[in-house]
């Protein structure tokens, strides 16, 4: 019997492993509205804010795309901050979105959205990757991450960080408040999981199927200001894949970019420096070759940038 090379192989134990996280991550919703502490939902919420830093201004913005400098303090506590999230050490995690980037929406790309919603958004981790992705891996340089000392603790000791920072302390602080373990548990850690999964799931499914294309219309990644809304400024996909080395990922500054104005803090305190950006003159050159016509000019006030430079 031949086999078929276009049906992908399913890894069962992932489609198990996710269909048990998503039920549990529904009861936990159900628990934030009738029995979880005001407290433990407000920390749930805090913590997986972190570990969104880590996801965007750490191993995306930082590591994948060195953006901007960051001094030791910052990388540590964005490798920390990274391992809430529990999306893979950062190596492997900056090599999957280089791979993106390099192969966009072909088959060397670990989530490409031309196989569908569902494929982009979580399908690509139920099954065994498409043997493009291992032929061109050896094209993607990770040699500045091969030999980040920072990287190189984080992948040596992962699970142990991922427990301490991922389960035990999340699930530890509601109870100094007097949260039932039990609660604390589903709420803080697979609840605040698994949402914070899936919101950075819609970057790589709905920011590149639903929205315009002011920067390149050539391109099927969007700007989706709902995506941008919950990933803290990563739905501004259209720009990004345009100008991958915007340390801000957007045109609009702050708006809708709580990352932004993490890193701009962090550079106002000293932690993080050479942020990289995009002159408005080059930008509007690209608008006018490659826009689809839907840019509109805006004068936003970057209110909290302003704000940071004039405290630091």
């Amino acid at each position: 019997m031949t086999e078929n090379k276009n049906k992908p192989t399913i890894y069962w134990s992932s489609v198990s492993f996710f269909t048990v996280l998503h039920v549990m991550g529904v009861y936990g919703w159900y628990l934030i509205f009738t029995k979880a502490l005001r407290l433990t939902v407000i920390w749930a919420h805090v913590y997986a804010v972190f570990g969104g830093m880590g996801i965007t201004a750490g191993a995306h913005r930082y590591w994948t795309h060195r953006s901007y400098k960051a001094k030791l303090p910052l990388q540590v506590l964005l490798m920390l901050f990274n391992c809430i999230a529990l999306q893979n050490p950062i190596i492997d995690w900056a090599r999957d979105h280089r791979m993106h980037h390099k192969y966009s929406e072909t088959d060397a790309d670990p989530h490409n959205a031309k196989r569908g919603f569902f494929f982009s958004h979580i399908g690509w981790l139920m099954v065994r990757k498409h043997p493009d992705i291992k032929a061109k891996g050896h094209t993607i340089d990770m040699s500045d991450l091969m030999s980040d000392p920072v990287l190189q603790f984080q992948k040596k000791n992962y699970g142990i960080l991922v427990l301490l920072m991922s389960v035990i302390v999340p699930m530890y602080v509601p109870t100094l408040w007097g949260e039932a373990p039990w609660t604390s548990f589903v709420v803080c850690v697979l609840t605040r999981y698994v949402t914070t999964l899936n919101y950075t799931w819609l970057v790589n499914s709905a920011a590149h199927m639903w929205g315009n294309k002011p920067y390149d219309k050539n391109i099927s990644p969007t700007e989706n200001k709902l995506v941008s809304l919950v990933t803290f400024g990563e739905g501004f996909h259209n720009y990004h894949h345009t100008y991958p080395w915007d340390y801000k990922t957007s045109e609009l500054g702050s708006s809708l970019n709580f990352t932004k104005v993490f890193i701009d803090f962090m550079a106002g305190i000293g932690w993080a420096y050479d942020l990289k950006t995009v002159s408005s003159e080059i930008i509007e050159q690209r608008i006018d070759r490659t826009g689809d016509g839907s840019h509109v000019k805006n004068n936003e006030i970057d209110v909290c940038s302003t704000k940071v430079q004039n405290v630091f």
